[in-house]
């Protein structure tokens, strides 16, 4: 073995040995604040593996034995996480001088390698890539893990358009060892301002990060540039500019506050969750409108919408939320046809229609009612092989709108109620926790010129079921 290299901070580097345990150090992949990842493969199984090394005489903690104990037990916890947007932990090991973790190994570039590339991203791709994002944080802080270092080299982007977070729950166990060196946890520009005042923190850290990745995403440039030392007064201190005005970009200016809420300097004044960030974003994207991306048609797991009724319980798998009969290539074919004109929400969309619906073409005409604009159902409906949109039938209801707005059929009309922001305002953040990202869509489309209050209530009505329908007019009174 090769004698240990000193490193710029005076800590020697132990040289890696060819494997450990039953790991081949095959290449060098990248390295992290602890180590040196390597690319390996396990030999059981012939699967790659991502082998993250740690130095084991790192592990001390004021001269406590039980801290290695716990740094595995931390290792156990974040491998307990199984999400399709979060890199797969697989294993724990110390062989010699390394603790190493087993990881999912991911073809694919970091959006940081797309950001020093200057890579461009549409609208569409930007809500992408922060759904999956917020998806799978949402995932996590559900479970009691925090990632304590979200940053674009820890989002990695496959082919696909399908995004992998990794160094999930890792991040945590290397939080306690540098802790014990003095150091601050995480990237100068996404440490959210509790960890530098040394204020108790947080989930709400990740979304302080998560909303920098989203300001870098829309804007071109990070809110927070310059020397360490700067970037740190400023998180703490300053707001930085919208990203409207930062990109010079005016259309931007619907993403202007849910940046600035996710961006506040008090955890309280930011969302309380990722799934509220993430509702707020799909608002934000209503707004723009325009339409979607063939690129971007890889969307995020449906347990967002369980997740936004803050519920404690694990999120209902992909398979409970689709109809039974439908072939998953059929849906996939059907999101991309459909994310062409209402982007990262095609997913959601599909999904719900296909509850019911049992045919192409029932599925074809309901998600073509829900498309707004003429030309844009009829261009949905030409590319799916089909000539014209019937009249949209109310899903999963055959209740009469009047009833549901409170006065029985052939009874005397009352005066109409004047349908007011507020009150969209209110039903879209109701319905979020019932239906999911596609909620503000559905009140935006329900809020037609000209319609009452009671229009507007039995409009969002009958696109729920029965027991959603009796909470959400209870609660709207």
């Amino acid at each position: 073995m090769d004698p240990p290299k000193p490193t710029a901070n005076g800590i020697t580097e132990q040289a890696a040995p060819e494997r450990l345990g039953k790991y081949p150090l095959l290449s060098v992949i990248g390295k992290g604040s602890m180590g040196i990842i390597y690319k390996s493969i396990d030999p059981h199984i012939k699967r790659s593996v991502a082998l993250k090394t740690i130095r084991r005489d790192l592990l001390v903690d004021d001269g406590n034995e039980n801290f290695s104990a716990r740094f595995r037990v931390e290792a156990q916890a974040a491998g307990s996480l199984a999400h399709p947007g979060i890199v797969s932990v697989y294993e724990y090991g110390e062989e010699g001088s390394f603790a190493y973790i087993a990881m999912e190994y991911v073809e694919g570039r970091s959006l940081r390698e797309c950001f020093e590339q200057k890579a461009p991203f549409s609208i569409a791709q930007v809500v992408n890539i922060l759904s999956q994002l917020l998806d799978a944080l949402q995932y996590a802080h559900l479970r009691g893990v925090w990632h304590r270092d979200i940053k674009p080299a820890n989002i990695l982007i496959m082919s696909t358009g399908q995004i992998k977070v990794t160094d999930f729950g890792i991040a945590r166990i290397e939080s306690s060892m540098l802790t014990q060196l003095g150091a601050v946890m995480g990237t100068p520009g996404f440490i959210a301002p509790e960890m530098y005042l040394g204020d108790t923190f947080d989930h709400r850290i990740d979304v302080f990060a998560a909303g920098v990745v989203l300001y870098q995403l829309l804007a071109g440039s990070p809110p927070y540039a310059g020397t360490a030392e700067k970037v740190m007064f400023k998180v703490c201190y300053e707001a930085p500019l919208p990203p409207s005005v930062a990109g010079r970009l005016p259309s931007l200016q619907p993403f202007d506050a849910v940046v600035m809420q996710a961006l506040a300097r008090r955890p309280e004044d930011r969302f309380a969750s990722a799934a509220q960030f993430l509702a707020a974003l799909i608002q934000a994207q209503a707004c723009v409108g325009g339409p979607g991306s063939d690129e971007t048609i890889i969307q995020p797991s449906p347990s967002i919408p369980v997740a936004a009724r803050e519920s404690t319980s694990r999120p209902p798998s992909t398979n409970t939320l689709i109809g039974a009969g439908w072939d998953p290539k059929d849906l996939a074919q059907m999101e991309k046809k459909l994310a062409r004109f209402v982007g990262p929400i095609a997913r959601v969309m599909v999904r719900r229609a296909a509850k019911d619906t049992r045919d192409v073409i029932s599925m074809t005409h309901w998600l073509a009612g829900n498309i707004s604009g003429e030309a844009d159902r009829e261009q949905f409906l030409k590319s799916a092989g089909i000539a014209s949109v019937p009249a949209p039938k109310p899903p999963r209801s055959t209740v009469n709108p009047e009833s549901i707005g409170g006065r029985p059929s052939g009874a005397p009309a009352q005066a109409a109620t004047p349908l007011t922001p507020e009150d969209v305002a209110r039903a879209s953040q109701l319905l979020v926790a019932l239906v999911g990202p596609i909620a503000p869509v559905l009140a935006k489309r329900a809020a037609k010129p000209g319609a009452s209050r009671e229009q507007f209530i039995a409009a969002l009505a009958t696109q729920l079921t029965e027991a959603d329908r009796a909470h959400f007019l209870r609660t709207l009174g």
